[in-house]
């Protein structure tokens, strides 16, 4: 069972001032009722990703000091604000991109929250949504990904890597994965790549240039960011698209626009999952396909490690050394 919507005090994780995982601190706060448009979640599961990484030590600026991290959840409505119509107190929900999660109860704002899936569990919904939609946009909406397609995926053994390798398998492309280590690739081949490349081992450009006979990919995703940067431009062919969406070695460090040309005429972008999200009907379209890949089988959310909310630092600490594979979940 959950607690009365009435409960005023919840335990939650908040950050007082940025810095290393330490500054995850584990207490009793307030919440009130939901406001207008908001939603109130018992939270069953909270995700786990890197962007809260970013929050945390102050890359990302969060609205005020302290907050409350986290950007993913799942679990079940307790109360409801004025004029919210689509969600009502007992419904299965998850939600995505608004800070708060790390807790036992969050006030999500309606515009962020669908329905979870009877066939989903909460510590599935709650560790795909943020990876899920992201894996979307970039396959569906940044570039759209068809069969025939070669592509190369950074961190392909991550937990949005392994929904990206999965789901560009599932549309007929070719996929190129990049691991750090010989059980990273292995989970990888399982899980769509038809070829691994370990970057500690091999120099990436090269053998991309070699796995496709000289003439690149059509898109390179990559997550890694500084590390990664500029040799993934070096994978691609005339036109192709460098697609970043995540900087977990470093930010990409300011560059010349001219590089671009010279290196085959190529596009590079950088999107935000929040700005693909900023309409309601495209939140509701962009999951229901998400939902639908996954119900179908094509994609399988790894959850790999569960750890309870008060072991936030450790789990942290994981992400951030690159340690993990697939999704982490915190359990309230």
């Amino acid at each position: 069972m959950f607690p009365a919507a009435g409960s005023s005090t919840i335990n939650a994780v908040r950050v007082h001032r940025h810095g290393g995982p330490a500054a995850l601190t584990y207490e009793k706060i307030a919440i009130g009722h939901p406001g207008p448009g908001e939603v109130r979640v018992h939270n069953k599961a909270v995700g786990l990703n890197f962007v809260d990484i970013y929050f945390r030590n102050g890359e990302y600026t969060p609205p005020a000091l302290p907050f409350v991290p986290g950007n993913e959840g799942a679990g079940i409505v307790v109360a409801v604000g004025e004029n919210v119509t689509d969600f009502a107190p007992g419904d299965r929900v998850a939600y995505v991109m608004t800070l708060g999660a790390y807790a036992e109860e969050s006030l999500v704002p309606a515009h962020y929250v669908v329905h979870l899936p009877d066939a989903i569990d909460f510590e599935t919904g709650a560790a795909m949504l943020l990876k899920g939609l992201t894996a979307q946009y970039l396959l569906r909406r940044t570039f759209r990904v068809e069969p025939g397609h070669t592509v190369l995926i950074h961190a392909a053994a991550g937990g949005v890597g392994l929904i990206l390798t999965q789901w560009a398998k599932h549309l007929g492309a070719t996929v190129i994965g990049t691991t750090g280590s010989p059980e990273k690739a292995e989970l990888a081949l399982k899980n769509g790549c038809d070829f691994v490349i370990d970057y500690h081992k091999e120099d990436f450009a090269k053998r991309v240039k070699e796995i496709t006979n000289g003439e690149g990919c059509h898109v390179v995703y990559d997550g890694i960011g500084k590390a990664t940067f500029p040799h993934s431009l070096d994978c691609l062919r005339p036109f192709g698209y460098f697609v970043s969406y995540g900087s977990a070695s470093g930010a990409i460090e300011p560059f010349d626009i001219m590089l671009l040309m010279k290196k085959g005429s190529v596009f590079a972008t950088w999107q935000l999952l929040f700005d693909h999200l900023a309409k309601r009907e495209d939140v509701l379209a962009m999951s229901s396909e998400l939902f639908e890949v996954v119900a179908s089988g094509a994609v399988k959310i790894s959850v790999h490690t569960r750890l309870p909310l008060t072991e936030v630092a450790e789990a942290h600490r994981r992400l951030e050394a690159r340690e993990t594979t697939g999704a982490t979940v915190l359990l309230p």
